[in-house]
């Protein structure tokens, strides 16, 4: 009997000695961050010396032999590239397009090439416009209405819903699969309505896939600002007749050799069992990529900077990849996932930060329920931090293909309100990044990443 009244009162002192030993080493992560982070400076040089790293330009190769030279000053066991081949598409000089409401009469609109487009025409194409909201109604209208015309996409993300991210995966078909569609067809040309809440002047680029479609056959496809879809589609509510020009000189070349960067430190007891924190380190060539996806790349970096900084030795090997082309064909994701899955890789956990630098509200976690279960309950560690977010759902795409039956994969959840004003648009720069939250965010992942060695699931 009184062997039975013991039990608890030593299962809770387990539990009390394991919570002491816990919060002292994440309060001096977050310390760490914020006090002496490298996050910000990394940051820095990435986005204003380096600049846009499109996928298979020179930015890219400097951000690659960037990375590997801070990654070998860090002091970690090792460190190396990973050969990927990756897609090379050019966006050439910048796009014009304007709206014709009568001969000779024309307003400047501001559009951009969408990601894999190809070009007009040397002398750009006019056409009248056909403004749609879904592929059903573009279907019901038939090729007898839509040859010859240039489709206007302009579903809009839905404003109530809270979650942006949900609101993104409601209209992007639009961008990715739009100008297929229209140019099965008889389209001459697509318009899509940037992927942003916000009504402003900055058109947002992304990926765009012809899908089977034959070279001859595909057509130009480019984003147009919200505020100038407003005004598009105003206009033709009056003049269903007007025309719009549009002329962009993008290319797509032959895929060319680039890298992703990889660095880890070996675990002392589980070195055969891997943890792996990564972001993508190619970005859209308008801006200079803070927020997508630098942020995640620095705060990666960060982590495996903070556990060397407070001395803090991992159980299993922690891996930071910098993955190459998740923007337009996750190439980099794919060829680690082929590389892990050769060398018979045990990753029993991987991180994500790829939804902007703002500051952090937890993770959403890909797992089972009970290995769910059991991290959120190490919500009170983060309860000081003002991190509250343990909830099941997607992780992120460059981790994605490494699940399994049995790991753990998570993506970082920034608050993401702010995050599609500058999603693949000019103004995703530098000067767009909080130095504080981009902190905070490199500390929420360390602290993370440093409870899935401290405690086995």
């Amino acid at each position: 009997m009184k062997r039975i009244l013991l039990l608890p009162i030593f299962l809770f002192a387990l539990s009390v000695t394991a919570q002491t030993a816990v919060e002292p080493t994440i309060k001096k992560i977050y310390q760490t961050a914020l006090v002496d982070g490298q996050s910000y400076a990394w940051l820095e040089h990435l986005s204003n010396q380096i600049g846009g790293r499109l996928s298979g330009s020179l930015n890219a190769q400097r951000a690659v032999e960037w990375g590997k030279d801070e990654l070998d000053a860090l002091g970690l066991d090792k460190v190396w590239l990973q050969p990927v081949m990756v897609p090379k598409w050019i966006r050439g000089t910048f796009e014009y397009a304007n709206i014709e409401t009568s001969p000779g009469n024309t307003i400047n609109v501001n559009v951009c090439a969408l990601g894999g487009s190809v070009a007009t025409p040397l002398s750009g194409i006019r056409a009248e416009v056909i403004e749609v909201k879904s592929f059903d109604e573009l279907s019901a209208l038939g090729s007898d209405k839509i040859k010859g015309k240039i489709v206007f996409y302009n579903r809009s993300m839905q404003a109530d819903l809270v979650n942006t991210f949900t609101a993104y995966s409601g209209c992007v078909d639009q961008r990715y699969s739009g100008a297929e569609e229209a140019a099965r067809l008889g389209a001459v040309g697509v318009i899509v309505r940037s992927m942003n809440l916000r009504l402003d002047d900055f058109p947002h680029t992304g990926s765009m896939s012809y899908g089977d479609l034959p070279l001859k056959k595909r057509i130009p496809a480019a984003a147009i600002s919200t505020n100038d879809a407003e005004l598009l589609s105003s206009m033709l509510s009056l003049n269903g007749k007007l025309k719009f020009y549009l002329k962009q000189n993008c290319k797509n070349l032959p895929d060319v050799q680039s890298y992703n960067v990889i660095g880890e430190i070996k675990g002392s007891t589980h070195p055969e069992e891997i943890m792996v924190v990564g972001g993508h380190l190619d970005s859209w060539d308008l801006g200079d990529g803070s927020h997508d996806d630098g942020a995640g790349i620095v705060q990666s970096m960060e982590v495996l900077r903070l556990m060397k900084k407070i001395g803090y030795q991992p159980k299993r090997t922690l891996r930071v990849v910098l993955y190459m082309n998740e923007e337009n064909g996750q190439r980099g994701a794919s060829k680690y996932t082929e590389i892990a899955k050769q060398k018979n890789e045990k990753h029993v956990f991987a991180l994500e930060s790829d939804a902007g630098g703002f500051t952090p509200r937890g993770f959403s976690i890909d797992t089972t329920p009970e290995k769910l279960e059991r991290i959120q309950a190490w919500a009170p560690y983060f309860e000081p931090y003002l991190i509250h977010l343990f909830v099941k759902g997607g992780s992120g795409a460059d981790v994605a293909p490494l699940k399994t039956d049995t790991n753990v994969l998570a993506g970082l959840r920034p608050d993401s309100q702010r995050y599609f004003d500058y999603h693949h648009a000019s103004n995703d720069t530098f000067d767009a990044i909080n130095k504080r939250e981009l902190e905070l965010g490199a500390a929420t992942m360390a602290a993370m990443v440093y409870l899935m060695d401290h405690f086995k699931l």
